[in-house]
């Protein structure tokens, strides 16, 4: 990996972005419907861009809400809309535009009260609090939000009415029914002034924080925290989550020091990330230098991402736990302690997380399912119980409350870090003490994703690779056991391929916004056995797109 030599040092001024610069790209600059980098692009995180590259503008917003507000009228969903917004500098005007068309198309919105910022699980948890018992007059949500992306991001994602991520189905229709929008000059977009959208009788607001706040002891375990007088650090990272720590640590009676309340749309006070520029990732040891640097100061430290749909555990044993890591844990720990679960719930992950969950899973007599990426293959499952927990390997994670019923549909920061907590009071050993047990017992894992450059043509043909596609019958010298271009647990397609053998296995997957693909790969033969994956995947892949031999970079 070529990594920055600024990598995890304090980001100097000339790392910040220009924030007025920014904002006036947004309203001052359009997008060209026929240049593919400035359309409304649907990855699995909603559409994200730069304005200052004419792909998260004021047009942008303008259609994708009135495609929503389509959506919506399509499918008879007349229910309140929940609007969350977080701390990068293009939210705020993204959230002005939005509730212009909102207004104006009649959507009773409700709002965080004094433009408070929402973390994306608040949303979830207002969504599926409110839709509880009704078959009529259903919510749904917006969340505006690039996630952990950088400072001169914006994101806008929709939540339906089950509270998770849409589909592709959904997100397809938006998508197609913006860009139609954007091509015809905004012909057919509603839109009433920001002041009067603020102020009419359909804009109401919402106290996400109180309800969630009182909400989460149904799905953590205070009075075992509490008992065990942990001390405890938090870095909200700058982002939605900052103010919520603040309400947790009074009304259960938590020893949590927040170790930064700073709101800066420039993010001035973070370390770079492995590519020297700022980027709010709870799971890069860069990004979280600092936290990283005080863990002897506390028996568990966490942080949140921008959105808090993230999450990132820093332990005095280990330090920052890399995502699989925890993943571990959290299942391990989680269905030996959650009586009220399903006796079937099953374990989620995605088919690129490490098989350690695997072999957790399978020691656990637990059923594993298994998912393509996306925390919206997940989101069903949840919401009937018939998942006990779902995790992702870039550190997103959600699971029931303690009685078995649904917390969060989306992702939720707050919760597996609140978790740690739980975890270090009740066995007494924090979980990088816990992930060195389960590593003693189910092999030590080397894991690394990285990616290599693709064109378009070469994305759209890895992602309808076959089996038969690959021919080799051996991978690092073992044998191939399996090759996957859908995935085990629900069948849908992963959108590349994955490649297992008995002790290592890759994936391969097109990004969906870059020129790059994207390989996953693991070992359980340590480091040079991983590599040796690498170099093997590249070669498959590549001779299969016609490409030769890719160069391979870092995330």
């Amino acid at each position: 990996m070529a990594i920055n030599p600024g990598a995890g040092q304090p980001a100097q001024a000339s790392n910040l972005v220009n924030v007025p610069k920014l904002v006036t790209a947004f309203f001052a600059d359009r997008p060209d419907p026929k240049i593919p980098e400035q359309r409304v692009v649907f990855g699995t995180s909603g559409h994200r861009g730069s304005s200052l590259h004419r792909a998260f503008n004021e047009w942008h917003i303008l259609a994708v809400t009135q495609a929503i507000c389509a959506y919506r009228k399509g499918k008879g969903i007349d229910g309140p809309l929940f609007l969350g917004i977080d701390t990068h500098a293009l939210s705020e005007p993204a959230f002005a535009t939005a509730l212009e068309v909102l207004a104006a198309n009649e959507v009773h919105v409700r709002i965080a009260p004094n433009g408070a910022y929402t973390p994306t699980p608040a949303v979830s948890r207002a969504i599926l609090n409110f839709n509880r018992d009704r078959k009529m007059g259903l919510a749904d949500g917006i969340v505006i939000t690039p996630s952990h992306n950088p400072p001169e991001d914006g994101g806008f994602k929709y939540d339906p009415p089950h509270g998770g991520p849409a589909d592709t189905d959904i997100t397809g229709f938006i998508q197609q029914r913006a860009n139609q929008l954007l091509e015809n000059g905004l012909d057919g977009v509603k839109r009433i002034l920001f002041s009067s959208a603020l102020h009419k009788s359909t804009t109401e607001t919402h106290d996400f924080m109180s309800e969630y706040v009182a909400d989460l002891s149904k799905v953590i375990d205070f009075d075992m925290i509490r008992g065990a007088k942990l001390n405890l650090g938090v870095d909200p990272l700058g982002g939605a989550s900052v103010h919520y720590w603040g309400p947790i640590r009074e009304k259960y009676g938590l020893n949590l020091t927040v170790v930064n309340d700073a709101i800066d749309p420039t993010f001035r006070f973070m370390t770079l990330d492995w590519d020297g520029r700022i980027r709010m990732d709870p799971s890069s040891p860069y990004a979280m230098r600092r936290l990283i640097g005080l863990k002897d100061k506390f028996d568990v430290a966490f942080a949140c991402d921008t959105d808090a749909d993230r999450h990132g555990v820093v332990t005095r044993s280990s330090g920052l736990l890399p995502p699989n890591h925890y993943l571990a844990v959290c299942a391990h720990y989680l269905f030996a302690n959650r009586t009220g679960w399903r006796k079937d719930a099953a374990v989620g992950k995605t088919v690129v997380s490490s098989s350690i969950i695997d072999r957790v899973t399978a020691k656990l007599g637990r059923k594993l399912f298994e998912v393509p990426v996306g925390f919206k293959w997940v989101v069903d499952g949840l919401l009937r119980g018939s998942l006990g927990f779902g995790g992702e390997e870039s550190a997103g994670a959600s699971f029931l409350c303690r009685d078995g019923s649904p917390w969060t549909t989306d992702k939720d920061g707050l919760i597996p870090a609140l978790l740690s907590a739980e975890i270090t009071a009740r066995v007494g050993r924090d979980p990088g003490e816990i992930y060195a047990e389960l590593e003693h017992e189910f092999g030590v894992s080397s894991y690394e994703r990285i990616d290599a450059p693709a064109n378009a043509g070469q994305r759209a043909a890895l992602a309808k690779l076959s089996p038969h596609d690959i021919i080799s019958t051996q991978l690092a010298g073992e044998k191939i056991q399996n090759i996957l271009t859908t995935a085990p647990g629900d069948g849908n397609a992963i959108g590349g391929i994955k490649v297992v053998a008995e002790k290592g296995w890759f994936a391969a997957r097109p990004s969906g916004t870059e020129d790059v693909y994207k390989i996953y790969a693991e070992s359980f033969r340590g480091p040079e056995h991983l590599k040796k994956i690498q170099e093997e995947a590249q070669a498959m892949v590549g001779a299969v797109l016609g490409a030769g031999a890719l160069k391979l970079s870092a995330p």
